[in-house]
């Protein structure tokens, strides 16, 4: 059977040409003949060459007109171009090899091999597929373990014995997990108990590398799928044992509580149909994550969770070094989304003052519109009534950030008056009354005793200052 149809691009032609004229059998293999049987948009293409991979990209490099830089990785054997067509390829080359493991290590020991040998150590049958390059049977597709039938059945299986294979690699079993959900394909189950049977060998795989595979989950389509089968599997504990934590329902005196771990799912579920940003779905998996150890039950009105959006802040850069997340910017957006997610709850009261929403707005700055797609989001009750009732609250708390922010425009507001120029009114130095005098000004303008704007501030500013015993000595800049 020929499925030339998936290689009509002009570099294959170029790929064909190359491997009658060095005498070496190629082969689009993996990801790039899965996506296109799947009628999935793919620019990255994997050949397996049964011979130099360096040497077949050289030559490639010169078949193609436009200059083309080839980028080498000799230690591993592979090279890399781009190719610019009516759109831009990214071709990687490798020599057909066979590998071998170490228990203690998931690198293995590489030898030169087949294509058979490729595709036996490869982790799914779904990207064993391999497609010729060869002229007399250009575009057959070569299949050993049926990964043709599992991708149209969607199934993720191993094409070897799944205890050696996830054991050899145990990384294997998150990107199992990975593509099951980014597919929505299901486990084999003789797999899926393989998973179970060797989750402990995931504690010799780096933590950038359970993150690189973490992240692709958050990004998928569905992503409480992977968290599902994380946890079913039993490496959720082990690779991210805080959110393990949230399972389960505690009942007291006939009270109980729901499960955080459902809720926090769905919540991210519902993030990701609204927005593909990473970091608010990483918000919404860490918006509860500090009600296991602020739980406590109270008998006149059952469990309680008090203060966990200000512990769950506190444990966030906690979680980010353990997971080996950024501990940039975006590790400071989601403390900050986990600190805030409860304030834009009950600002839909009309009994609430406009300095309440200053605030939120102060505090929010950029990232407002963020915060509530996150409170939203956190709406998961199956009364649709309710539902309903806390839509309609957040329109009206959108309704009224709309009005302060055009009033006041306090979005990562900054008060007028500065330390400098604190300290050049009152010829003073940095001291403990600079940061009285800031905080005063801030908070009366967040209060509405003042406008926004230097003339107010400034006058604010020097009646502070003399209550402080301090004495104007320079004029108003």
């Amino acid at each position: 059977m020929f499925y030339d149809k998936y290689i009509q691009n002009p570099i294959f032609s170029i790929l064909s040409k190359v491997a009658e004229e060095l005498n070496m059998p190629a082969f689009v293999i993996g990801g790039y003949v899965r996506d296109m049987i799947m009628n999935r948009t793919s620019h990255d293409i994997d050949i397996v060459v049964v011979g130099s991979g360096i040497e077949f990209a050289q030559k490639v490099a010169q078949n193609i007109r436009k200059r083309t830089k080839v980028n080498y990785f000799k230690k591993f054997g592979t090279a890399m171009l781009k190719y610019k067509g009516d759109e831009e390829w990214i071709i990687e080359f490798v020599g057909a090899r066979k590998e071998s493991y170490n228990r203690d290590s998931r690198k293995p020991v590489v030898e030169d091999g087949t294509l058979e040998d490729d595709q036996n150590r490869r982790d799914f049958t779904i990207n064993t597929l391999a497609l010729s390059l060869q002229k007399d049977n250009f575009g057959e597709l070569i299949d050993p373990f049926d990964g043709f039938d599992d991708i149209k059945d969607s199934i993720i299986r191993t094409p070897l014995d799944p205890d050696i294979t996830y054991s050899d690699d145990p990384l294997r079993m998150m990107r199992a997990i990975r593509f099951a959900t980014q597919l929505n394909f299901t486990i084999h189950p003789s797999s899926f108990n393989a998973i179970r049977n060797n989750r402990e060998r995931i504690k010799i795989v780096s933590k950038e590398r359970i993150s690189d595979e973490l992240n692709k989950i958050v990004e998928a389509s569905k992503p409480s799928i992977g968290f599902y089968l994380l946890d079913e599997s039993g490496l959720l504990p082990l690779i991210f044992p805080q959110l393990a934590e949230l399972k389960g329902t505690d009942y007291m005196d006939g009270k109980g509580h729901k499960d955080n771990f459902s809720h926090t799912l769905e919540v991210l579920d519902n993030i990701s149909d609204v927005s593909d940003n990473l970091w608010l779905r990483w918000a919404a998996i860490m918006h509860d994550i500090a009600k296991p150890v602020t739980k406590t039950f109270d008998p006149d009105i059952g469990w309680t969770f008090h203060a966990h959006e200000f512990v769950g802040s506190k444990m966030v850069p906690r979680i980010f070094r353990q997971l080996k997340l950024p501990l940039n910017d975006r590790m400071h957006f989601v403390r900050k989304m986990v600190l805030l997610h409860l304030r834009p709850v009950g600002l839909s009261d009309e009994m609430v003052t406009d300095s309440a929403i200053r605030r939120l707005l102060f505090e929010a700055g950029d990232d407002i519109d963020d915060l509530m797609l996150l409170c939203e989001a956190d709406i998961t009750s199956k009364n649709p009534k309710k539902v309903k009732q806390y839509m309609k609250n957040f329109r009206i708390v959108r309704r009224k950030l709309k009005e302060i922010e055009e009033k006041d425009r306090l979005r990562n507001w900054q008060p007028p008056i500065s330390g400098e120029i604190i300290m050049k009114v009152f010829n003073i130095k940095p001291c403990r009354e600079v940061g009285i005098i800031k905080n005063a000004i801030r908070e009366a303008i967040l209060e509405g005793k003042i406008k926004n704007d230097y003339d107010d501030a400034y006058q604010f500013m020097l009646k502070e200052g003399r209550g402080l015993g301090l004495k104007h000595v320079e004029p108003n800049p």
